[in-house]
């Protein structure tokens, strides 16, 4: 084992564990949003907001932690692996960001501001 390698990992948890303290903190917010509108659309809608701008932001911190680890990439498999799950993170955080526009674009047209 390298000497880098146990600081680069430890780098690595705590920045997966700030991408994971973002998805928390964003749901939180979306619920007190859902409960303070009382359910209404805009506060379903205000709610999805700020989930996707969590899980978005998340996204970024664990694709950077995921990057991290790659130091320790060393067999074809782990090569693969790491590979696959890059390919369905950048899918999720597409197929989040398409949401969030399609949102913002039924919101200006429905009058619901952020």
């Amino acid at each position: 084992m390298f000497a880098l390698d146990r600081p680069i990992l430890i780098l690595a948890l705590l920045i997966e564990f700030g991408g994971s303290l973002l998805v928390v903190t964003g749901c939180a917010r979306g619920l007190f949003t859902l409960i303070r509108g009382r359910g209404s659309r805009e506060a379903i809608v205000r709610a999805r907001f700020l989930v996707a701008d969590s899980i978005i932001a998340a996204l970024g911190f664990k694709t950077a932690a995921a990057l991290l680890k790659t130091i320790e990439l060393r067999t074809w498999d782990a090569i693969l692996m790491f590979i696959a799950v890059f390919t369905l993170r950048t899918l999720i955080k597409r197929v989040l960001t398409w949401e969030e526009e399609r949102l913002r674009t039924g919101s200006a047209i429905n009058g619901i501001e952020r």
